[in-house]
Formats: C-alpha cells, sequence, structure tokens
C-alpha cells in the first residue's frame, strides 16, 4: 500500500536531486527483468530503497532522503512495475520471488550488508526480507507500517476507512454488484484479470484512486485517474498480492517471526491519522521489537512526501549517517 502518483514534497528538508551513476536492467529470472539504479556515493553506507504498493514503483524523489556524500542508495522497481518488465505481469511474482531479488540485487553489486529503508508494502517487505536474511541487514528504516493482516485488509477494502471518506467509499463500492460486496479484493481481482483491456483499466483506475485520495492528510477528495499504463499494473500488482494474502504462512507470519530480527536496531516513523495503514500495526510492531524506536508524527497521513514524515526520515538518516552505521 502506498500514494502511488502526485508526490508533493517539502523541499527544504530533503536532499537535492542527483542522477544515478549507474542504470541497468537485471535479469532475475522467470522471464523477469528488473530495473535498478545506484546513485550518492559508490563506496558510502549502502541503503536499499523499497517502494510500496506492491506496484508502485520507485521515483527520483526517492533519492532525496539520503545525504549523497554519505550513502550508497539503491533503488529498484518490484517485478512488473515500474521499468521493469513484463509490464504488470503477476507470473512468477510472489513476496518470496521479491525477496530473492534483493538478494540477487545484494550480490550482484558486492554489498555485504545494507541499511533496509521501506514504507508501506515497502515496510512489509523490509520486515519479511530482514527476517529471512537477518544477517544482511545493519539497520530498517520503515514508514507507515503495513504488516500483511486480514485485519488491516478489511480496514481499508470491508469499509472500515469508508466510515471517514463515504463519498469516495461509495464510488470504489458501487461498482461491484451487490450481491459480491462481501469480499471487495476478490471482487476487483475478477475484473482486474478479465482479460478484457478497458475493463481492467477502469477497475484499475478505481482501485488506484480509493487509494491515492486517503493519502495524505490535506487530501480532500479524488486526485485525478492515474494513468492508464500506471494503474493497470498498481492495481493488478497490489490485488494479486492482497488476494493471495501476501504469500505468507500466517496471518501475523510477521509478528510472530520478530525474535528473528531483535538484534537489528530499528527505526518506525508513523503517520497519527495514517488512513491506509491505521497506527495500531506500527505500534503493535514497536512492541515486540525492542530495539526499534517509533515515532508518531502529529499531523501526518499515509504518503512518503508528508512534510512531517519527510522531515523525521531524514534526521533519522543523517542521524545513521553521523554514526557511520554499516
Amino acid at each position: 500500500m502506498d500514494k502511488v502518483l502526485g508526490q508533493k514534497r517539502a523541499v527544504s528538508h530533503l536532499y537535492p536531486a542527483i542522477d544515478p551513476f549507474d542504470q541497468r536492467m537485471l535479469d532475475v529470472g522467470d522471464g523477469h527483468t528488473v530495473y535498478m539504479e545506484q546513485c550518492g556515493r559508490p563506496d558510502g553506507i549502502p541503503v536499499v530503497v523499497l517502494h510500496g504498493g506492491p506496484g508502485g514503483g520507485c521515483s527520483p524523489a526517492m533519492r532525496r532522503y539520503f545525504d549523497p556524500s554519505i550513502y550508497r542508495i539503491i533503488l529498484f522497481d518490484q517485478r512488473g512495475c515500474g521499468r521493469s518488465r513484463p509490464h504488470a505481469s503477476v507470473e512468477a511474482n510472489t513476496t518470496w520471488h521479491l525477496v530473492a531479488d534483493i538478494e540477487l540485487i545484494r550480490e550482484a553489486l558486492g554489498i555485504d550488508r545494507w541499511v533496509v529503508f521501506g514504507g508501506s508494502w515497502g515496510a512489509t517487505l523490509s520486515l519479511i526480507y530482514a527476517q529471512a536474511h537477518p544477517d544482511r541487514a545493519t539497520a530498517l528504516v520503515l514508514r507507515g507500517v503495513f504488516l500483511m493482516t486480514q485485519p488491516e485488509l478489511d480496514w481499508f477494502y470491508g469499509g472500515g476507512a469508508g466510515v471517514f471518506w463515504p463519498d469516495l467509499w461509495a464510488h470504489f463500492a458501487d461498482l461491484i454488484p451487490k450481491e459480491e460486496q462481501d469480499d471487495f479484493i476478490a471482487a476487483y481481482h475478477k475484473r482486474l484479470f478479465s482479460g478484457e483491456l478497458q475493463s481492467e483499466i477502469r477497475y484499475a483506475r478505481a482501485w488506484a484512486s480509493w487509494e491515492n485520495a486517503l493519502a495524505s492528510i490535506e487530501s480532500n477528495g479524488p486526485s485525478g485517474d492515474s494513468p492508464a499504463e500506471y494503474a493497470r499494473a498498481f492495481s493488478r500488482l497490489e490485488n494479486h498480492y492482497f488476494y493471495h494474502a501476501g504469500f505468507l504462512g500466517s496471518d501475523q507470519q510477521i509478528l510472530d517471526n520478530m525474535d528473528k530480527i531483535a538484534h537489528i536496531p530499528g527505526a518506525i516513523v508513523q503517520g497519527r491519522f495514517d488512513m491506509i495503514c491505521p497506527p495500531v500495526s506500527a505500534h503493535k510492531l514497536a512492541q515486540l521489537w525492542p530495539n526499534s524506536c517509533l515515532t508518531f508524527i502529529g499531523k501526518a497521513g499515509h504518503a512518503l512526501s508528508e512534510p512531517g514524515i519527510s522531515a523525521e526520515l531524514v534526521r533519522i538518516m543523517d542521524q545513521m549517517g553521523a554514526q557511520g552505521i554499516s
């Protein structure tokens, strides 16, 4: 889950825009090639950025949370989205494929250990990756925590958030016949994978619009339709993962495995008024992770671009850089 378009940023605390010194397409197997880039200092502290969605893709703005004189910044588009190919494909596209891709990138770049930085679904993936490879993460920096549990999905796709946004919820819900409204994820899945392109785009835009509109605390309604190609990839991938419960073994898998990463330092930044990923998940996570620090941002929703969230993430990364964490 994540805000998918129109990132408005408070530029005062972000680092200036920088260009990558390395861009490439990596063959990760199963017919997929993944876009990867590096920027900043080639011999700096490595940090890998995991974008949200699933299906959101990375953007140049994500480079700007890190001092380029200190950090070696690695971004990539997860399978099926952004510049990765095939576009909008869910074949051989699961959480465990993504975990393997992260390791492939680390090995291809000759990195032993790195900071893992992720928000929303990127936070989910950061935790799952670290639990699978606890010796590879020097620290986790998470924003807008999503634990891939059924109560979280029920909140956002079962009418919970709709209590606060009844007009937008009605638009999202009314596209589905009454007899299918007991499971909106399944109903949209049927339509996002219908094989009829224009129909898929229609429902993809509705799916993406529901999430986009709730991302920022400053929002008071729809932000406009996403471009068709982007919306279709984002919505198909996100729905695919949620339809399959994140491909996890149990609903509480992340929380049940926190002992595996108890030694890894963690920083959690959470908008107090996050409508997409309610703060209760971040609180539960912090309670099971003594080596973490949870910061609630008072006037903030879900989006990475919320000024208070951006400022706190930059502060955390500057502090880590000053300490020379590696």
